[in-house]
Order: structure tokens, then C-alpha cells, then sequence
């Protein structure tokens, strides 16, 4: 029978040591990384500010809407759909609305039912209901937007909101304002206190989008079912839009 010398009884042992004085270390180096950092932050002073810049959009958003009544057959439902949405499409179109800016968000095929005590549910027929979004980057054409496709049989229209295509010079300007604001909160809050200020150690944003909207309700306006005479253009106020920048200035403690 094999017999285990000394060195080999006392391998395992030593091994078990060394494991134990890595652990030991191992939670030595997290416990004052952890109360460095813990120093860190309690020697760390900040102070929170908003900038606001007010531009005029150059954008307007629209989803433009057709819904048509029961039909007998889905494929009559479908058709009739189709014709009318191609020619909402084409006088968009025709405003210059170029073709990336016109978008089908929605298009649904459904069954229509109806219900009396005497027979029950009846299958009354299909409706089709087909959304657009579509982008105006010329905004003398918003009115005649609404008009035109509504003539042309769209009888749902989305809420219009207005952005600003390029925001960065912008997000510059309020992030200027949020900073300076924080600076000049600091400032009073060391004359208050008598806090001895460091160099600034961090910041931190968050941009916050304000886009300016407009309540327009096609079925309020002209009721159900699309018009057939030629109307008149809405007139739309875009207004302004605020770019807002929260900042957070982050200083040490001397």
C-alpha cells in the first residue's frame, strides 16, 4: 500500500493558506477602494441648473388618416381604400412633399358586424383604415396640406407637432445658460455657507425636448366621411419651441 510522505500530506494545507491570504487581500484592496471613493464623494459639492433657448420649428409632423365605411367584400373594402389613399399621396405629392417624408404608419382590415335580439351577430361587411405621417419642411404648406388631402377623401387627422431639424447649435446655447446658472448658484451658495470650492470634477447633462403642438381635429373641423367641395386652408400658428439642457456641475471640496 502507497504511503503519502510528509511534503505530499502538507501540500494541500499550504495551498489552502495561500487561498486564504488572497481573500484576506483581495477584501483589503475592495475596502479602501470603497472608502476612497466614500471620501471622494462626501469631499464632492454640485449643484443643478436648466438653459432654455426659443427658436421657431422648421418642421411640421402630421398623420393624415382614411377610414372606409363597410363594404361588402374585403377586396371592395380594400379598393376603394386604395384608390383614395393614392390620390391623398399624390396631392401630397404635389405640395412638394417629397416621397421619404410620406410614411404608412397604420393599415388595418377588419370585419364589421352587426347585432339585433332577433338574429344575432350579422356580418355587415369590411372596413379598411390606413394611416400616414407625413414630414412638411415648408410650413406655408400645412394649411393646404390638411385642405387638399381632405378633399381628396383623408376624414382622420393625427395632432400636428413641431420640431427643429437641427437642434445642435441650439443644445450649445442652453448647455452654455445651464452651466453658467449652476456657476452663478455656487457662487451664492459658498457666500452663504463659506464652502471652500475646487476645480470642477464632473457634469452631467440631460436634454429634455419641448415639441410645440397643435390640437387640429379633421372630423371636428368638417365632419366625417371627407368633403367634396373644395375648401378652405386652416391657418396654422407654429409658434416657438424650447431646447432645453439640464446640467449638473459637479466641484471638489478643499
Amino acid at each position: 500500500m502507497e504511503t503519502l510522505n510528509e511534503g505530499q500530506t502538507h501540500k494541500p494545507v499550504m495551498w489552502f493558506k495561500v487561498l486564504a491570504l488572497l481573500c484576506v487581500t483581495a477584501i483589503v484592496i475592495v475596502s479602501v477602494v470603497m472608502a476612497l471613493r466614500k471620501d471622494d464623494f462626501n469631499n464632492q459639492f454640485s449643484v443643478s441648473a436648466t438653459g432654455r433657448v426659443y427658436a421657431k420649428p422648421d418642421i411640421a409632423n402630421l398623420t393624415v388618416g382614411l377610414k372606409t365605411e363597410a363594404k361588402p367584400t374585403a377586396a371592395a373594402a380594400v379598393k376603394e381604400n386604395t384608390d383614395k389613399m393614392n390620390e391623398v399621396i399624390k396631392v401630397l405629392k404635389d405640395l412638394g412633399i417629397e416621397e421619404k417624408d410620406i410614411k404608412t404608419t397604420n393599415y388595418s382590415l377588419n370585419p364589421v358586424y352587426d347585432w339585433t335580439d332577433r338574429s344575432g351577430q350579422r356580418l355587415k361587411g369590411y372596413e379598411v383604415s390606413q394611416n400616414v405621417d407625413i414630414k412638411i419642411r415648408d410650413l406655408s404648406k400645412i394649411g393646404d396640406a390638411i385642405a387638399k388631402t381632405t378633399e381628396k377623401g383623408a376624414n382622420q387627422m393625427g395632432n400636428i407637432n413641431f420640431t427643429i431639424d437641427d437642434e445642435f447649435e441650439l443644445k450649445n446655447q442652453a448647455r452654455e445658460e445651464a452651466i453658467k446658472k449652476a456657476k452663478e448658484k455656487a457662487e451664492a451658495i459658498v457666500k452663504a455657507t463659506g464652502i471652500d470650492l475646487g476645480k470642477i470634477v464632473n457634469v452631467y447633462e440631460n436634454q429634455v425636448s419641448y415639441p410645440s403642438y397643435v390640437n387640429y381635429s379633421k372630423d371636428m373641423a368638417y365632419g366625417m366621411g371627407g368633403a367634396t367641395d373644395e375648401l378652405q386652408a386652416p391657418t396654422i400658428q407654429t409658434g416657438q419651441n424650447e431646447v432645453v439642457v439640464e446640467a449638473t456641475v459637479v466641484w471638489e471640496v478643499k
